[in-house]
């Protein structure tokens, strides 16, 4: 099966050596989303500030790869605060139709450029 790799400028670019999604038969899996501003890769202020803008960002490279939100089968979502969780369930029921896809939540200590969020995603095309 081949793949194909999924790039769009309405999303941050790639801060690093990977794609923002690599697509293959039905699915697309997407590269962690940070709450990066794709028109001058600056992370906006604040937690849900930054988690408005990561599933936006997110919602662009979905759409380059032929899907959308409401095909997401599994997210896992990085919180450098737990405290954040309730926060950030509600941002996400915003881009997030029912039914719900499988999530994790997990709490790291750090995330790159000093984010507050971050989202990946997989998903079916």
């Amino acid at each position: 099966m081949s793949k194909q790799i999924i790039s769009t400028t309405k999303a941050p670019a790639a801060i690093g050596p990977y794609s923002q999604a690599v697509k293959t038969g039905q699915m697309v899996f997407t590269s962690g989303q940070l709450g990066l501003d794709p028109a001058t890769g600056d992370l906006v202020s604040g937690v849900e500030a930054q988690a408005h803008q990561a599933f936006k960002n997110l919602d662009a490279i979905l759409q380059e790869a032929g899907s959308s939100l409401a095909n997401v089968v599994k997210f896992t979502l990085f919180l450098t605060d737990l405290a954040d969780f309730a926060a950030v369930n509600a941002i996400m029921a915003q881009y997030v139709p029912e039914p719900f896809p499988a999530r994790s939540t997990i709490g790291v200590a750090s995330l790159p450029k000093g984010g507050l969020f971050e989202v990946e995603a997989v998903a079916l095309v």
